[in-house]
């Protein structure tokens, strides 16, 4: 099943993806929450009546999709978590060293965009680079999840794109100053429910006006989500709509010859087979001083 979260006729819904329609959770099962993370709350009952929903049908074209968690408690991020990224991180940096845990870092939820949304260029920097990645969403409120019931606490996955300022990225040692940029967190199209999908074996790319920049597969992870999971939830509750982004492949501009950065126009797209396919187009930050 694939869940979205959508714009219609002035108000914001829920919603089942059937191809190019979406079936109006608001009218065909009323009884369920309008927001993700209530929906993801309400558990198992949720899920299965919003399966079982039909009818009340709206063209694809007819709506704006957002992000499926548009306000996500936590969006917990996981660097170089792929083999290939830390060896050219450590190319340029010999004495890097491999990390024996998870590395861990933060994005603030008013990063969030949805799927198809501009990401903006801001006029402090111009190092603006892109990361495709996969986002588990945590369905359950839990703690101390152990390895071999990891999957019981996850809702779905979803494409994300862990966008990255790199000047005021690397100027901290959290990263979370340079990963949190309003427009810098798009996700989607649809949460997609475990059971259609594979998520330890997805074949995935990140291109830029068409080319290719980035190609791995999620099998590939150096600690898969079973471990994050465990590891996240030995520190902090884990509540329904926290987001966890796994990592990113090598291919950044960041490590590339000449430092590709992302400019003004540039279209980047993620696409992650089962799980649909997100597309950014980067245009100038048009937000000034906002005070109140």
């Amino acid at each position: 099943m694939r869940l979205v979260t959508f714009a219609h006729n002035g108000s914001t819904r829920l919603g089942v993806l059937n191809g190019d329609s979406i079936t109006d959770l608001s009218r065909a099962a009323p009884e369920l929450p309008t927001e993700m993370n209530a929906f993801l709350s309400a558990g198992e009952a949720a899920i299965e009546a919003a399966r079982a929903a039909s009818g009340d049908d709206i063209a694809l074209k007819d709506v704006t999709l957002l992000s499926p968690i548009s306000q996500p408690g936590k969006i917990l991020a996981v660097a170089l978590n792929y083999r290939d990224h830390l060896e050219e991180v450590q190319e340029a940096m010999p004495d890097f060293p491999t990390p024996q845990t998870p590395m861990l870092f933060t994005k603030q939820n008013s990063s969030v965009t949805g799927p198809f949304s501009p990401i903006y260029l801001p006029p402090e920097s111009e190092q603006l680079d892109y990361e495709a990645e996969l986002a588990i969403v945590i369905g359950k409120t839990c703690r101390r999840v152990p390895k071999e019931r990891a999957h019981e606490v996850i809702a779905g996955g979803m494409v994300a794109n862990d966008v990255s300022i790199r000047d005021w990225q690397l100027a901290s040692q959290t990263m979370t100053m340079g990963k949190s940029w309003d427009s810098h967190c798009p996700m989607g199209p649809a949460l997609v429910t475990p059971d259609a999908f594979d998520m330890e074996n997805i074949d995935f790319t990140c291109s830029v006006n068409g080319e290719t920049r980035q190609r791995s597969n999620t099998g590939l992870l150096v600690f898969d989500i079973a471990t994050l999971i465990n590891y996240l939830s030995t520190v902090c509750t884990l509540h329904p709509g926290d987001v966890i982004l796994t990592g990113t492949t090598s291919g950044v501009a960041l490590w590339m010859d000449g430092q590709p950065w992302l400019k003004e126009g540039d279209v980047v797209t993620c696409d992650f087979g089962p799980l649909g396919k997100i597309e950014n187009k980067v245009e100038k930050d048009p937000v000034g001083t906002v005070i109140g």
